[in-house]
């Protein structure tokens, strides 16, 4: 996704007490990042925050780490965030089961380790990079769900979901490429049984166009 620089972004960042400066730090103690020992869970490509905002909010007994690549990005998401909160009544200092990172999910195994052990991956609305040229660089990719092993709890879910058709289809080989175990999907999640779904900027924007959410959710076996 697109978004115009944000010349206030790294600023307020710099000042932000949920915004991790050095994630290198914390590789293999992510719990040490927050202020009680919490099961962890991470969204990777979170966007303008909104997802993981209500999230931490829903979740107090969870730690959350929210990864994007970009810096703006997460400057929009840090305000969505204090807003959330503050519509909540709950001030900026009471965001504290909540981090964002800035970094690079091309290398995430080497600020996420083994030592970590995330109790849930998700996935939403990642870039579908439809050219075959590009498709490695999917979130989804298998590659990419190898490298998720080696920081995943044994019996930990990847939660995904997505607009895109041939996105969530080719999605589906590559979990069964890495040996991961589809629990449950659906082609129409608005129109399922679950009843914990979130629902991101992005979700309402396509659901309001009449697309159907995909979704899934895969376990380790």
């Amino acid at each position: 996704m697109r978004i115009r620089k944000k010349k206030w972004a790294e600023p307020e960042l710099a000042v932000c007490n949920f915004f991790v400066k050095k994630p290198e730090e914390y590789a293999g103690n992510w719990n040490s990042a927050f202020q009680k020992k919490q099961p962890l869970y991470l969204e990777i490509g979170c966007g303008k925050g909104g997802f993981a905002g209500q999230l931490a909010l829903k979740n107090p007994d969870k730690n959350i780490i929210a990864v994007d690549i970009k810096i703006d990005m997460l400057g929009v998401g840090r305000r969505t965030i204090v807003n959330m909160f503050e519509h909540e009544g709950k001030s900026e200092k009471d965001i504290t089961n909540l981090l964002l990172v800035n970094y690079n999910v091309e290398a995430l195994d080497k600020i996420i380790t083994d030592q970590d052990k995330i109790d849930r991956l998700f996935i939403n609305f990642c870039n579908p990079w439809p050219r075959p040229k590009h498709k490695k660089r999917r979130l989804t990719y298998y590659k990419k769900l190898e490298m998720y092993k080696t920081f995943l709890n044994k019996g930990s879910e990847i939660r995904f979901k997505t607009d895109n058709d041939q996105l969530f289809e080719e999605s589906v080989k590559y979990f069964e490429q890495s040996g991961y175990e589809i629990i449950y999907i659906t082609h129409d999640l608005h129109s399922s049984n679950i009843t914990d779904n979130i629902e991101t900027e992005h979700e309402k924007m396509f659901s309001a166009e009449g697309i159907k959410i995909k979704y899934l959710i895969a376990r380790q076996k």
